[in-house]
């Protein structure tokens, strides 16, 4: 590319060099829609340093302007006044200038610009054609000016709207999955109060029962407390009166026991899904269990959705230290970063950073994508031995 870049200006100064000196008889406006055209040379320089490009379109045109005869067989006013067409060429580099650079680059090119194009029409324009020339050079110089913030403000504009749509989707997947965490937490303390409730009943008469609901609680509180340790900093800056505002069912969070319904939901949906399941299955903290289940529910729907294809598979692995989840299919992808699938990867990633996890979601080199998933799990929790 740079050396295209390089050719390109190498070609623009030749084609400025033979509307100068190879074309004696040609029209002062030949010259300038000449050098109007060959500014297209410029594009490769312009994409990489667009003040060099700047500084060859000022030197070309101001060139073409001084280098033209005026012995040429029309009057001395039509013949600068098309000359001067060169300069349309400097007020598009201009233009793209004021729309991708710096304000400050920006602000003194547009100054260099204007003061170059006032001297040269200055020099060489007289009588009537100084002041059109002048008007017209200005208002050119103005309309390029006025184009270029315009794209750069409407750029602006749809990247802070980008940005605002994402962070209201971490918001909304933060306040999701605080609900969801209330569920489990709604659960847990039920099931301590219930074991509570046998042990306080049955201590005195069935001392085994009553050691039994009291490791029942042990287990369950540590679980729960596992699951809001590893949340709670991310959670606590979502917003709450917004959260409290949404209100949701209290229905049973799902979990990967729930995988064969989400299973036959997806291929009654026309995507066939080949569910493999590894490692020691065993009960997951609920935060863990629902996370997964719903990275696969997501990626599944995602299949469902993009990939056209009619088939894909699920990985679970039940490892010692992690939870190790992939959806695989050979559909088409997605382009660039993702961003085909919505916010959905944005939702899998904030669930598997509070999570303390690692998610990869992308396109696989032979072709499909690929969403994979490893949630690391908390130690066993071992009740203490019964003393006899």
């Amino acid at each position: 590319m740079k050396a295209l870049a390089w050719a390109g200006s190498a070609g623009y100064l030749l084609v400025v060099g033979l509307l100068v000196g190879g074309a004696p008889r040609a029209s002062g406006t030949a010259h300038g829609v000449g050098a109007l055209l060959a500014v297209s040379l410029l594009v490769g320089v312009l994409r990489r340093t667009p003040l060099s490009a700047l500084a060859m379109a000022l030197f070309g045109s101001t060139a073409v302007v001084a280098g033209t005869p005026s012995s040429v067989p029309q009057s001395l006013a039509a013949s600068y006044q098309g000359q001067f067409l060169s300069y349309l060429a400097v007020d598009l580099v201009l233009g793209f200038i004021v729309a991708n650079c710096a304000r400050r680059a920006s602000t003194v090119a547009v100054a260099v610009s204007f003061v170059v194009q006032l001297v040269v029409i200055g020099l060489y324009a007289h009588g009537d054609s100084l002041t059109v020339n002048g008007v017209i050079a200005l208002l050119a110089m103005a309309a390029s000016c006025v184009a270029g913030l315009l794209i750069r403000e409407r750029r602006e504009h749809a990247v802070a709207l980008r940005s605002q749509e994402v962070a209201e989707a971490v918001t909304a997947e933060r306040l999701r999955i605080a609900r969801e965490l209330h569920d489990m937490v709604a659960h847990s303390i039920g099931i301590i109060a219930i074991q509570a409730g046998v042990g306080n009943r049955v201590i005195q008469t069935q001392p085994a029962e009553a050691r039994a609901a009291l490791s029942a609680i042990e287990a369950t509180s540590r679980e729960t407390l596992s699951g809001l340790r590893r949340t709670l900093v991310s959670l606590r800056q979502a917003d709450r009166g917004e959260a409290s505002l949404r209100e949701s069912s209290l229905a049973p969070a799902p979990g990967l026991a729930d995988i064969e319904r989400l299973v036959a939901a997806t291929m009654d949906a026309g995507v066939r899904v080949d569910l493999r399941r590894s490692g020691d299955q065993r009960p997951l903290p609920a935060d863990i269990d629902l996370s997964a289940y719903r990275i696969v529910q997501e990626a599944l729907t995602n299949v469902v959705r993009h990939a056209g294809t009619g088939r894909c598979r699920v990985a679970i692995d039940y490892g010692n230290e992690e939870l190790s989840v992939e959806v695989i299919d050979d559909g088409r992808g997605a382009t660039g970063n993702g961003s085909a699938h919505g916010f959905g990867i944005v939702g899998m990633r904030e669930r598997v950073g509070l999570l303390g996890g690692r998610l990869s979601a992308g396109p696989r080199p032979g072709g499909g994508f690929r969403v994979a998933a490893r949630l690391p799990l908390p130690a066993p929790v071992t009740v203490a031995a019964e003393v006899r």
